[in-house]
C-alpha cells in the first residue's frame, strides 16, 4: 500500500522523482543520513525504465556484473547474476530485491507523477503538484527520472488511419504470442528494434522491418555465468568496483594506449577479428586509442564491421542496406544485438529503406512510402526516446526568474557537472545531461551521483545554509568543458539522440561529457575539496568559476 502522508503542506526535506536505479539509491542514502524523504513514482511499483521496458530480447548492454549497485558488500555476495547481459526481469528482479531488503518502498508513492514544480523564493522552498491535484513542499527537489524514460512522439504519417495492431516498445503490453502468424511492420532499427527484430519474426508471417538510419550493431555474445566465474568475480569485488569508479565507461575498460596505424594491416586485422569474436559489443570499437578521435583510424574499423555484414547477410542489396554508411563507428551509439544480421536470411523478412523511400501515410492495413505499399495487421515502433530532456521537462519546473527549464533552455542544455542548473536553487539531476551517464555504466554513474549530491547537501546544512544553486559562471565553464571535450572527437560529426536531433525542434546539444566517468570523479571530488567553486549557497560564493580544472585532473 503506498504510504499517505497526514498533510499535504507538510515540509520534507526532499523530494524524488522516479523509483528506479536512481531513487531507490537516493532514497536508502538520504534517509541513512537522517534527511526526510518523500519519493514519487509514475508506474505501479519500482524499476524505472526496466519496469516499463518489457519488449521481446530487452536486456542490458553493459554486463550484469558491473550493472549493479556497489554501496552494499553483502548485497553484492547474495545477488548472483545468471548470464554475461541479464534480461530486462531478471533486471527488475534485483531492483525488486534491492527495494525489499532495504525497505524501499514505504520512501515512495505510486501511480503518481510529478507534473510541475515552482521555486517559493520567500520561503525558500519547492512547491510540487502532483498529478492527483496535490501540492507538496519540500527544501530539496531531486530527479531521478532517468534519460531514456519518456518517449519520443510517434511521427509517423498517417499512424491514425491504421487499425491493425499497434504496440511500441517503450511501452510494450502485448505478449509476443499476439504477433504469431501476423504480419508485422516494425518501424526503427535502434537498440529496441534490434533486440526485438529475431525475435519476431520467429512468430511472424511476415516482417518488414523500416529502416530509417542503419546502426552498427555488434553480436552480444552474450552467455550463461558459470559457477566459476560468479566466486571469482564475487571474491574480487571491491577492486573490480574500484577499478570500474575510475576507468573510462565505469566497468573494467582499460583504456587503449597504441593507435590504428601503430600497427600493421595484418596486426590490426587480427586484433580486430579477435575482439570481434571474443567480446563482440564491447571490444572492435575499443581496440585502438584513436577510433573515436581520427577519421581514418575508424574508418578501418568500420570497414571491418562492414565486412562482417557483408559476409553474413546473404542478399547482397540487403546488406548493402544495413551498412552503415552515414556515421563512424561509436559516433553514435552502437548496439548489440543477438542474430540480428542473420534474421535478415529469414524468407520472412524484408527490410525498406526509409532514405530510399520515406513514409508517405498510413491505411487502415498498410505503410505507403514514395515508392511502395507493405501490407501489415500490426505495427511496432520501435523509435526512441526524447533523451535526458524530455523526462525533465515533464517536471514544468519553474525556476527563481519565473521561467521555466525548458525556457531557460531554449538554446542549449546548460548545466553545472550535469547536476544542476543556474537559476533553479535547490534541484539536482541524477545522470543528467551533460553528466556521463550518455557513455557509461550508467549505475555506477548513479551512484557517484548520488553520493556527490549527498554530500553538498551535508555541506550545505553544515554552513548554516538553506539555498545551493550554480553559479552562471560556474555553468558557462563545465558547458565549455563539455563542448571542448566531444568536439575532440568523432561524437561531434554526426546527429543522433546523443545530441537531441531525433526530436523536431530540439536544440543541437550534446547530451553528455565523454571525458571519462574516472575522471569526471576526480573532478567531482576535487571541487568538493576546494569548497564548492561554481556553487552558491545563500547567494554567497567562494569561486564563482570552475578555474582550469578540467586541465588539471588526469
Amino acid at each position: 500500500m503506498n504510504p499517505t502522508p497526514s498533510s499535504t503542506t507538510a515540509v520534507v526535506d526532499v523530494i524524488g522523482v522516479g523509483a528506479g536505479f536512481s531513487g531507490l539509491y537516493l532514497s536508502h542514502r538520504l534517509t541513512t543520513a537522517g534527511w526526510t524523504f518523500s519519493g514519487f513514482e509514475a508506474g505501479p511499483s519500482v524499476g524505472g525504465t526496466w519496469f516499463w521496458n518489457t519488449y521481446p530480447g530487452a536486456r542490458c548492454d553493459v554486463e550484469s556484473i558491473y550493472y549493479s549497485y556497489s554501496f552494499d558488500e553483502a548485497l553484492q555476495q547474495e545477488w548472483t547474476w545468471s548470464q554475461r547481459f541479464a534480461p530486462q526481469a531478471e533486471i527488475l528482479g534485483y531492483i525488486n530485491h534491492v527495494a525489499d531488503r532495504f525497505d524501499l518502498r514505504r520512501h515512495f508513492t505510486f501511480n503518481t507523477r510529478v507534473v510541475g514544480a515552482r521555486w517559493n523564493a520567500a520561503d525558500r522552498l519547492w512547491e510540487v503538484q502532483l498529478d492527483n491535484g496535490e501540492t507538496r513542499r519540500s527544501r530539496y527537489v531531486i530527479s531521478g527520472a532517468g534519460g531514456l524514460s519518456t518517449p519520443k512522439d510517434f511521427d509517423v504519417p498517417g499512424l491514425e488511419n491504421f487499425t491493425g495492431l499497434q504496440v511500441s516498445t517503450s511501452r510494450w503490453n502485448i505478449s509476443l504470442d499476439d504477433l504469431a502468424g501476423k504480419r508485422v511492420a516494425v518501424i526503427g532499427t535502434g537498440s529496441s528494434g534490434v533486440q526485438a527484430i529475431p525475435l519476431i519474426a520467429q512468430v511472424a508471417e511476415h516482417v518488414t522491418v523500416l529502416q530509417r538510419t542503419p546502426n552498427y550493431v555488434m553480436p552480444a555474445r552474450n552467455t550463461d555465468l558459470s559457477p566459476a566465474q560468479i566466486d571469482s568475480i564475487k571474491s574480487n569485488y571491491p577492486t573490480i568496483r574500484e577499478e570500474c569508479r575510475h576507468s573510462p565507461g565505469g566497468i573494467p575498460d582499460r583504456p587503449a594506449v597504441d593507435r590504428a596505424f601503430d600497427v600493421s594491416d595484418e596486426e590490426r586485422q587480427r586484433r580486430y577479428e579477435a575482439a570481434y569474436e571474443l567480446s563482440g559489443f564491447n571490444g572492435v570499437g575499443a581496440e585502438f586509442a584513436d577510433l573515436l578521435t581520427d577519421v581514418e583510424a575508424n574508418r578501418t574499423a568500420s570497414e571491418f564491421i562492414h565486412n562482417k555484414i557483408r559476409e553474413i547477410v546473404k542478399d547482397p542489396a540487403t546488406a548493402e542496406l544495413l551498412v552503415p554508411k552515414y556515421h563512424s563507428l561509436g559516433a553514435k551509439r552502437s548496439c548489440f544485438g543477438t542474430d540480428y544480421y542473420e534474421t535478415f536470411n529469414r524468407p520472412n523478412v524484408s527490410l525498406v529503406s526509409l532514405r530510399d523511400e520515406p513514409i508517405e501515410t498510413m491505411t487502415t492495413n498498410a505503410i505507403v512510402t514514395s515508392t511502395g505499399t507493405y501490407e501489415a495487421d500490426a505495427v511496432v515502433l520501435a523509435i526512441g526516446f526524447d533523451a535526458f530532456t524530455g523526462p525533465l521537462y515533464g517536471l514544468n519546473l519553474t525556476g527563481a526568474s519565473g521561467r521555466k527549464l525548458q525556457e531557460a533552455w531554449h538554446d542549449g542544455v546548460r548545466t553545472y557537472l550535469g547536476i544542476m542548473t543556474a537559476d533553479f536553487p535547490n534541484f539536482f539531476m541524477v545522470g543528467g545531461p551533460q553528466s556521463p551517464a550518455l557513455a557509461s555504466n550508467v549505475v555506477m554513474t548513479i551512484e557517484q551521483a548520488v553520493d556527490w549530491i549527498a554530500d553538498l547537501l551535508e555541506h550545505t546544512r553544515d554552513c548554516g545554509a538553506t539555498v545551493v544553486e550554480a553559479t552562471a559562471e560556474g555553468q558557462n565553464d563545465w558547458v565549455n568543458i563539455t563542448e571542448e571535450t566531444v568536439a575532440a572527437t568523432l561524437y561531434a560529426t554526426t546527429d543522433s539522440w546523443y545530441r537531441g536531433s531525433n526530436v523536431a525542434g530540439k536544440p543541437n546539444t550534446f547530451m553528455g561529457y565523454v571525458g571519462g566517468v574516472g575522471k569526471y570523479r576526480r573532478m567531482c571530488t576535487e571541487i568538493a575539496k576546494r569548497g564548492y567553486p561554481g556553487i552558491q549557497l545563500d547567494g554567497e560564493a567562494q569561486s564563482r568559476h570552475l578555474g582550469p580544472i578540467h586541465q588539471e585532473i588526469s
